[in-house]
């Protein structure tokens, strides 16, 4: 078995992970996929844009759920995504079109973190 090392991750006290979920029905997986690649080509050059983003992930499950995770350096930087044209506006219209619905957005303070 392969020893882990784990390494902590310098992460600014003020540093929040911003959740959005959404969920869709499974028999329609190939389409969301597809719209969730479609979208990352304008969403992630907006992203990049903005100041305070560390990490961002997402992620299409074939038992319907999305979930988009992101880790910002403070509260403020993640409530940028609030008001992204290209992620609320362009891209929620372009999920929504093939049947995803989204759930309440949050940020969360940061406890802890553990890094393999």
């Amino acid at each position: 078995m392969t020893e882990r090392i784990t390494l902590p991750e310098p992460l600014p006290a003020t540093a929040v992970v911003r959740v959005s979920r959404a969920s869709y029905d499974p028999s329609r997986f190939a389409e969301v996929d597809a719209a969730s690649k479609k979208t990352s080509q304008y969403i992630i050059p907006a992203i990049r844009r903005l100041p305070g983003l560390l990490h961002f992930y997402a992620g299409v499950s074939p038992k319907g759920s999305i979930v988009q995770v992101s880790v910002w350096d403070t509260e403020e930087h993640a409530a940028q995504l609030d008001t992204l044209k290209e992620m609320v506006v362009d891209g929620r219209r372009d999920m929504e079109a093939v049947g995803v619905t989204f759930t309440p957005i949050f940020n969360y303070p940061i406890d802890w973190t553990w890094t393999v």
